[in-house]
């Protein structure tokens, strides 16, 4: 993922056609659950309309699998406590939301929208998910446009020790060891001080990660015992202490495309829930 992020983000910027990316699929036929349930109950799109409505919208390489629309937070173990928190008034902050996808789900199963925060680089992907489920008029959550490491951002000016939960869905492997340890303290500064704050999300992981120390990985990916061992060291430097849990599952479904792009590596998909205690 963090080679396609990439390189979505650099023709976006170049103002080119992601399309003729050599890895963007044509061939899929439908939208997948949960999100064409959401696209036709949420966004009222009608149901013979809503694969060329995605298509309209969002003609990007990622939508050859449609995976911008595979929600994450939904399958976590801990959705059932993330709904009664947020419905009674806690807040939670999507970091690299893209299209706001995964707020969009947590609206639908009944979250008040303005209990919830969403940041990304880039204004488009904004407007994008605005017209893609069609709640520019209604949606009241806040999108911010942010860089996770600037530390004079709006992020932290308005958030900083002010939500109770973060989703880092993709997000991570995006970055090098030293770099996620930074990411790791920016999530501890905004997350309130106190116990039970969550992290939850989803990233690639490895079976066979390189050295922490190896300053050559460009994108650091983890298996269950690094990603915990990150996590320590984070708490030793910030004064902290969190719980981690950590599991690893086979690329399925939309994700199964994954396997073309990291073809050659043993990797697999990390997903955890990090609780400060």
């Amino acid at each position: 993922m963090a080679k396609a992020e990439s390189d979505l983000r650099s023709m976006i910027t170049q103002g080119k056609d992601p399309r003729e990316l050599p890895w963007y699929r044509t061939d899929l036929e439908e939208v997948q659950q949960p999100a064409k349930t959401i696209l036709e109950n949420y966004s009222k799109i009608q149901p013979d309309q809503v694969l060329q409505h995605v298509k309209d919208v969002f003609p990007y390489p990622c939508i050859g699998a449609f995976r911008f629309l595979d929600m994450s937070i939904p399958q976590s173990p801990a959705y059932p406590e993330i709904l009664e928190r947020l419905k009674s008034g806690q807040k939670l902050l999507d970091v690299g939301c893209a299209v706001g996808q995964e707020l969009r789900h947590l609206v639908y199963d009944g979250v008040p929208s303005e209990n919830i925060y969403a940041s990304d680089l880039r204004q488009d992907f904004f407007d994008i998910g605005y017209d893609l489920f069609a709640d520019r008029s209604t949606l009241k959550s806040q999108f911010i446009v942010s860089d996770i490491f600037d530390d004079n951002s709006d992020l932290v000016n308005q958030l900083s020790n002010g939500v109770d939960i973060i989703n880092a869905a993709s997000f991570f492997h995006l970055f090098s060891w030293d770099q996620q340890i930074l990411v790791a303290k920016r999530v501890v500064s905004l997350l309130r001080a106190q116990p039970g704050s969550l992290l939850i999300g989803r990233q690639v992981g490895r079976t066979d990660p390189a050295d922490p120390e190896d300053k050559t990985i460009e994108h650091y990916r983890h298996n269950v015992e690094i990603w915990k061992k990150l996590w320590k060291q984070v708490g030793a430097e910030t004064g902290t202490e969190w719980e981690v849990e950590a599991w690893v599952e086979e690329w399925a479904g939309a994700d199964k495309i994954m396997k073309t792009f990291l073809e050659g590596m043993d990797t697999y998909k990390l997903k955890f829930i990090v609780k400060r205690v």
